[in-house]
């Protein structure tokens, strides 16, 4: 689910906007009792009636007086707010959400629309590709432009379809699926399509190209041991889904083919998701890359879709 870093910021956020309503508040209060002696008595008054209702209950007391007393007050308070030319909700504190006053839940822990919100916002941030999926969707991936050629068109439905039901299916079957298809024929699209859905179901995605993920390996191995902080490649291998880009287009050496394997290795031992997005087609797979990193991606670990057609950017799609 969604990882402790961004849920940690947006908790951190929710907490400022409602320490911020409330300090407001208390300036707004402040301002009404300068302005009126009167405000300024009642709201002592109803400064101890806690300890009032405290000291009665403990002693078994009606507190019912109390009670009416409180209302009465807070009724002439509001009077007299209304009374300099404010309206009577001056002082209340304003919050953000008002479903649950900027604590982030409601109803006894349920969490709240707005925390929800903002924790989507924070994973589409983090995941890498906060742009496209601000661009790219299922409802605007159009495979009408392949209505000229039936068998594409037809094919490219039941990859959109494929696609739909990967996202549906998520949360019991955490499948891993390899993108094929050569440059522009809609791979990136889709899985920007499926990453939208998935964060938004309340998962940590993560997407990059196969370049960064393996120079991120290569930092915290090299790096010094003194440097500090969290290592690099951490997200890739403990993100709900991690999405590849581009596998094939880094350079093959030993400490290269060694992450990729160790990548996808640990990731299904975990039971952890993979999409792989490639130009490469099977053969070429095979062709570079050792039997160990070809049979776990191009065999049954890996459900392929294979993206066909006209490169879409060239059509402006």
């Amino acid at each position: 689910m969604y990882n402790y870093e961004n849920y940690s910021r947006v908790k951190y956020e929710i907490e400022r906007r409602r320490n911020e309503a409330e300090r407001d508040a208390d300036v707004r209060a402040e301002e009404m009792r300068m302005k009126s002696p009167e405000i300024r008595a009642i709201d002592e008054e109803l400064s101890k009636t806690g300890r009032l209702l405290f000291k009665a209950a403990l002693c078994g007391d009606d507190v019912t007086p109390i009670k009416e007393r409180n209302v009465e007050l807070n009724r002439r308070r509001r009077e007299l707010i209304v009374s300099l030319g404010y309206p009577e909700d001056y002082t209340d504190v304003h919050h953000f959400c008002k479903e649950c006053s900027d604590t982030g839940y409601v109803n006894g822990g349920r969490v709240c629309r707005c925390l929800k919100e903002e924790l989507i916002k924070a994973t589409i941030a983090s995941s890498g590709m906060g742009n496209l999926i601000e661009k790219q969707s299922f409802d605007n991936f159009l495979v009408d432009i392949y209505k000229n050629d039936h068998k594409v068109y037809e094919h490219m439905q039941r990859v959109v379809q494929m696609a739909k039901k990967y996202v549906k299916n998520f949360a019991e079957k955490k499948e891993n699926l390899l993108l094929i298809g050569t440059t522009g024929t809609g791979k990136t699209h889709i899985s920007t399509a499926i990453a939208k859905e998935i964060i938004k179901q309340g998962y940590d995605v993560v997407y990059d190209s196969i370049q960064n993920i393996i120079s991120d390996f290569e930092t915290d191995k090299f790096k010094s041991g003194y440097s500090g902080g969290e290592p690099r490649s951490d997200k890739y291998l403990e993100c709900d889904l991690l999405i590849v880009d581009d596998l094939g287009t880094e350079f093959n050496t030993p400490f290269s083919l060694s992450c990729i394997y160790n990548l996808i290795n640990t990731r299904q031992n975990k039971g952890l998701p993979t999409i792989i997005s490639t130009n490469l087609s099977a053969k070429e797979i095979s062709q570079k890359y050792e039997d160990r990193i070809y049979s776990r991606i191009m065999g049954v670990d890996y459900r392929p879709l294979h993206f066909i057609g006209d490169d879409r950017r060239i059509n402006n799609i």
